[in-house]
């Protein structure tokens, strides 16, 4: 591997995986990327070697360095790209602001989709009725902006959007409408997605679809 050479290590359903994709494409950086065959059963030595502590994807290799976790890789690659189309905005506050909601995302939103279709009855109801008031509070932190950092796509718009190929299981599985619910955040995913970064990056909601229907039938969910 040459030492300016960027990879990227991923799986295709990851929306963590998608984040990378879409910040490297928005800086123009070129990179190889190395899809984990059997990300649950057989993870490879590769992905053991470099992020032997979580033993999760992403990992970017950059100068014979290796970064895990999407949102550290973010910043990294903000700041290492620091000369064109920047993620971070210059303003303390806004950058507090991004990191702020990503983190109510990541440990709030995130958790609710992956209990929408893990669980089912009550319990599935509860996660559902949860991830719509959580998407609610980001809906009116968007408002009418057209990205939630204001005219320029950025941290938040890439931290989050990945997670809208997800929609249509979350909606087919438990019987609602996020456009319905939330419709000035589908504009805002729609909007999102006439960039190349992001329609290039994202998979077709169909196939996750598929995909979570197998990898629940692996757990034993029915």
């Amino acid at each position: 591997m040459d030492e300016d050479e960027v990879v990227l290590l991923g799986f295709w359903t990851s929306p963590y995986v998608m984040r990378v994709k879409i910040a490297l494409a928005e800086k123009g950086v070129h990179y190889y990327y190395l899809e984990e065959g059997n990300l649950f059963k057989n993870k490879s030595t590769l992905l053991l070697k470099l992020n032997p502590v979580f033993k999760k994807v992403p990992v970017l290799i950059h100068n014979d360095k290796s970064f895990c976790e999407s949102l550290i890789i973010l910043q990294y690659i903000d700041d290492v790209w620091n000369d064109r189309a920047p993620i971070l905005s210059e303003d303390p506050y806004q950058r507090a602001q991004a990191r702020f909601w990503v983190d109510f995302f990541d440990k709030k939103i995130a958790d609710c989709g992956r209990r929408m279709w893990a669980s089912k009855g009550t319990d599935q109801e509860a996660a559902k009725k949860e991830f719509i008031e959580s998407l609610k509070l980001l809906e009116g932190e968007l408002g009418e902006k057209p990205y939630f950092g204001g005219d320029r796509f950025g941290l938040l718009d890439i931290a989050l959007v990945p997670f809208s190929c997800r929609f249509y299981t979350y909606e087919t599985l438990c019987n609602f409408s996020v456009e319905k619910e939330c419709p000035k955040l589908i504009e805002w995913v729609k909007r999102c997605s006439l960039r190349d970064s992001v329609s290039k990056s994202l998979p077709d909601q169909y196939k996750v679809y598929d995909f979570v229907l197998e990898f629940k039938k692996m757990l034993g969910i029915n």
